[in-house]
């Protein structure tokens, strides 16, 4: 079964790879994130055969399309990707952006078909994990299973988090409950919680939050204005933390 990774030009990304990029999850910087630790040395050997890596997406290729049928879900090893729908009027609705270490593509699981369709950001190397090998394994390393479990968790919470983010009124409040949900994944990433790089467009913040271009700018202005945050470009630095979170309102 090939990896499912394509340029934006293909109607599917199914086609075969023929350059494998072997990385093995031992050595993996991200492996204690997107891995569940109890697998012994065996157990792990046994995932790390069914997972498929090819050469890296570039900006703008299609990982998926919506629609295409449900193969395998995805962990991000490097880069950033975002998913998204299509609306009946042909309009893209970002529904989540995804970081190193995390698993998308879940969604196709329920229908056998992908609900979304995912897109890199920036230059992204994929680990294709086909989910019926995953099954299979899953059935009998407990530990494994348990961690799927997990990883659909925290899919659901992410589902919450964005109906948050679109049910409060102030555009400062979304702005900020986004910023520290990057900054908490970053420090699940023993990366900087208070300064880091947002891959995507303000064009897609904007998209993914409800607010247009004009909004996100007026509030990383008035946010850097009040000592909240420094901003250089897509170059967050967060200067008071609780200052961050009073923004974003989360107590209501």
């Amino acid at each position: 079964m090939s990896a499912r990774m394509a340029n934006s030009s293909d109607a599917n990304i199914g086609s075969a790879c023929s350059h494998e990029y072997r990385v093995s999850c031992d050595t993996c910087r991200l492996s204690q994130i997107c891995l569940p630790l109890a697998l012994n040395g065996e157990d792990l050997d046994r995932l790390e055969r069914i997972i498929q890596r090819s050469k890296p997406l570039q900006k703008n290729d299609l990982l998926y399309r919506e629609g295409a049928p449900f193969e395998s879900i995805y962990a991000v090893r490097s880069g950033a990707v975002k998913a998204f729908r299509t609306t009946g009027d042909g309009r893209e609705q970002v529904t989540g952006f995804y970081f190193p270490g995390e698993i998308l593509g879940m969604d196709g699981i329920s229908s056998g078909a992908h609900a979304s369709s995912a897109r890199a950001l920036e230059t992204s190397a994929i680990c294709a994990i086909p989910f019926d090998s995953l099954e299979r394994l899953s059935a009998h390393l407990p530990g494994l299973q348990r961690h799927l479990f997990q990883l659909m968790s925290r899919e659901i919470t992410e589902d919450q988090l964005l109906i948050t983010l679109l049910s409060k009124n102030a555009a400062e409040e979304r702005v900020a409950t986004l910023l520290l949900s990057i900054a908490r994944r970053n420090a699940r990433r023993h990366l900087s919680a208070t300064q880091f790089r947002l891959p995507m467009s303000r064009i897609d913040i904007g998209n993914y939050l409800g607010l247009t271009v004009e909004t996100i700018s007026r509030v990383f202005s008035r946010l850097q204005k009040n000592g909240v945050l420094a901003v250089d470009n897509k170059e967050i630095h967060v200067l008071d933390n609780a200052a961050l979170e009073r923004a974003a309102n989360l107590g209501t």
